[in-house]
């Protein structure tokens, strides 16, 4: 029993030995495989192709090229309207302020006649009456000539604000003629403001087409052909950093 067993084991151990053998033999070659093919795969190194290189460079060239155009093109329409507004509202400004000029010398020249005695009229019922209806219709005829407001035409038929019924018309018509005067003041101030305000918004638009304009047309001579004895390598190029942006959008005016 003895024997058999030791000769089992005699024959075992050779089979196995030649097993372990055989595993080894693969691990160390699995492993020289995983070793050398890294630097296998680093050592080959493709050479960029200078045709492909400089045909990417036009595209972005180009394609920056047409979007600041784009909004080259539309800055200078916002400029365009921005100055045909500036120009409604200067007209608009001399308007009103040749119209409070003409209401301030009919004051001036009424203020200068009132220096003198208002003629004697009887005090009467039917005087006053005649007073109160000559003041409603100049007031009216002011309301609608846009002189007054609707809320000034109010006092006016109230009897509020200083505005007095009984006094003789040649008075009347000096404290209507100041209320005019003092109206278009104040919408000539109004108009003179937004004038201003357009000024500057077709200034602000008028600079920002300029600098759209000059960036485009350094565009449009980057893309020009350059003859072959003078041509550049494709690195010394300068490229805008927003070309090589894929988000890059020009910036938009008004």
């Amino acid at each position: 029993m003895s024997q058999t067993v030791l000769l089992n084991f005699l024959t075992a151990v050779p089979e196995a030995a030649a097993i372990w053998s055989a595993l080894t033999v693969l691990a160390l070659v699995l492993l020289t495989v995983l070793v050398a093919r890294p630097e296998r795969d680093g050592a080959v190194e493709v050479e960029p192709d200078p045709v492909d290189a400089e045909a990417v460079h036009r595209a972005d060239l180009t394609r920056y090229a047409d979007e600041v155009a784009v909004a080259a093109a539309g800055a200078a329409q916002t400029a365009r309207r921005r100055r045909e507004q500036w120009l409604a509202a200067q007209s608009e400004a001399d308007r009103t302020w040749n119209a409070y000029d003409e209401a301030d010398a009919a004051a001036r020249r009424l203020a200068a006649a009132g220096a003198l005695p208002a003629p004697h009229t009887p005090h009467t019922p039917t005087e006053y009456a005649a007073r109160e209806r000559w003041l409603r219709h100049a007031a009216m005829t002011a309301h609608w000539r846009g002189d007054l407001t609707a809320r000034q035409l109010a006092d006016v038929l109230a009897h509020r604000n200083g505005w007095d019924p009984r006094r003789h018309p040649a008075e009347q018509e000096i404290v209507l003629a100041r209320t005019v005067r003092d109206g278009r003041r104040a919408g000539w101030k109004v108009a003179a403001e937004r004038e201003r305000l357009a000024w500057r918004a077709a200034e602000l638009a008028a600079e920002s087409a300029r600098t759209l304009a000059a960036e485009a047309y350094a565009a449009a001579v980057a893309l020009r052909p350059v003859p072959a004895s003078r041509a550049p390598a494709v690195t010394s190029v300068p490229v805008p950093a927003t070309v090589r942006s894929a988000r890059w959008r020009p910036a938009r005016v008004g």
